[in-house]
Formats: structure tokens, C-alpha cells, sequence
């Protein structure tokens, strides 16, 4: 588990604000109002961290499957709108999401139709030196992340964790790390060949972190990994400062095993 910034973690200070209130079924109330909660009460706490929690405590939000922490116990609200909750009512609202779907097979297409789009994807050939989706990918490096550079973690805060970070607009980040200097790291990730529009992509999640996330004086980076970089995008990068480019290698081994000797 994260560690906390205060004696409770935020899943349950997000309850004594729901007691605080003393909510009706059916009253409705915004993550504004729950953001100036916490900033009034427990000011360590950032707007960022709050709206996730908001998200990991509504029921019909599939967003919560995001937070690998997610349980019963955090079955406490109703998604109304965009930033807009109230009260989950066992028996009346539908069942809470709690699993995605086998294969989460509508996430996948979607992948592969934004990897697709303008022919930008190469298709991987059997033996390929390269992850079959994104998803794979994303996996590997953040139980590995520190091949990348040594003393590279994931980013984690109040039992939030930087894998599909949301920032924003129903965006999210790939990776959000941190190194060995507390530097915050945004990793964007291309399974096959990078282009030069991803620049624009890492900078906007860039400047999020630094507006939502980062302390001040934190620095924030930006690191972009693909299996082949094109020219493009080196010559769009060369002089940014603050990003840098890395190429994954997928290396295979295949070894023949003796026959075992059977007595004649």
C-alpha cells in the first residue's frame, strides 16, 4: 500500500466527508465542492489525488478499474455526469464495475484502430522484435522500469498509481514515474514506429504534471519509447529540452532440449 500523508488514507477521508455532509439519496453534489473539502480540511492533498479517488469510489465509472487497489469497500458513489455524484443506492443502481470484460476486447480494437490510423502501424511479423500492443508494453516496463535508468519507480500516492494516469479531459498518461533525483517522469508509449505528432501529446501530459501533480521546483520529464524512431520525430525533439527518445529490443532465445535416454 501507498504510503499516506495523513493518519487515515484518502479512500477513508473521502467517507467523513460524505458523513460531514450528511447526503440524502439522490442529492447530487460536484468534485469542486469535494476538492474545496479537502482543501480546507486536509490540505496536503492534491485536487489530482481527490478526483481520483472520486473516480476509484463510483460504482458505474469503469475508469476505477484503472486503481488495482479498487475493492467492495470503495462502492460509495453514483457517477451523475462529468465531476457531478452522489450517493450509490444498493439494489436500485446497477451492480458496481469491478472486472474488466475477458480480453477487455472493445479497449483492444480501439487500440489497434488509433495504432492503424493514417497507416502509421507496422503489422508484426512472426519473430518480431516488437510488443503485439501497447498494452504488453506498458505491462513489461512498469515491472521494469528501472531498465530504462537506474532508480526509476512508479509514481504512487494514497493508494494511486501511475499506470493509465488520468490527466484531464478523459486523457491519460501511459506511465507516470518518478527517478532517482524525485524528478516526475511522463512515459509515452508507441509499440511500433514513433512520429513526430507524439511531441505535441507528451508536452501537453508534460505541462499537466507540472500544473497538477509536481511540488514547486519539481522537475518534470518527458521520455518517449517505440521500437523505431522516425527522423521526424528525432529532428522534432532535438532541441526540446527535457525529452528524450529511447527504442525497446525484444530479444528471443529458442534452445533444443537433450532427449531424455529411455532404458532399452
Amino acid at each position: 500500500m501507498a504510503k499516506t500523508i495523513y493518519d487515515k488514507p484518502t479512500r477513508a477521508l473521502l467517507k467523513d466527508m460524505l458523513a460531514a455532509w450528511d447526503l440524502k439519496p439522490g442529492q447530487v453534489f460536484t468534485s469542486s465542492r469535494a476538492v474545496e473539502w479537502f482543501s480546507t480540511n486536509y490540505p496536503k492533498l492534491k485536487p489530482v489525488t481527490i478526483r481520483a479517488h472520486l473516480v476509484q469510489a463510483s460504482t458505474n465509472d469503469k475508469n476505477r478499474l484503472h486503481h488495482p487497489s479498487t475493492n467492495e469497500t470503495d462502492d460509495i458513489l453514483f457517477k451523475v455526469d462529468t465531476g457531478q455524484y452522489r450517493l450509490y443506492e444498493a439494489g436500485k443502481d446497477p451492480s458496481p464495475i469491478h472486472e474488466l470484460v475477458q480480453g477487455d476486447v472493445e479497449r483492444q480494437e480501439q487500440q489497434v484502430a488509433a495504432d492503424t490510423e493514417e497507416g502509421e502501424a507496422d503489422e508484426p511479423l512472426a519473430g518480431s522484435s516488437e510488443f503485439l500492443l501497447e498494452k504488453d508494453l506498458q505491462r513489461y516496463l512498469v515491472e521494469n522500469l528501472e531498465c530504462i535508468e537506474p532508480g526509476l519507480r512508479l509514481y504512487e500516492e494514497e493508494d494511486i498509481r501511475g499506470v493509465e494516469f488520468e490527466a484531464g479531459s478523459g486523457r491519460r498518461i501511459d506511465i507516470l514515474a518518478v527517478d532517482r533525483n524525485n524528478s516526475l517522469i511522463v512515459l509515452e508509449l508507441k509499440v511500433s514506429r514513433g512520429y513526430d505528432r507524439v511531441v505535441g501529446q507528451l508536452l501537453r501530459y508534460m505541462n499537466w504534471v507540472r500544473k497538477e501533480v509536481a511540488d514547486p521546483g519539481q522537475r518534470v520529464r518527458g521520455i518517449i519509447i517505440c521500437r523505431t524512431m522516425s527522423e521526424d520525430l528525432r529532428l522534432a525533439c532535438a532541441s526540446i529540452r527535457d525529452v528524450e527518445l529511447c527504442e525497446y529490443r525484444l530479444s528471443v532465445t529458442v534452445s533444443k532440449v537433450p532427449a531424455l535416454e529411455l532404458p532399452s
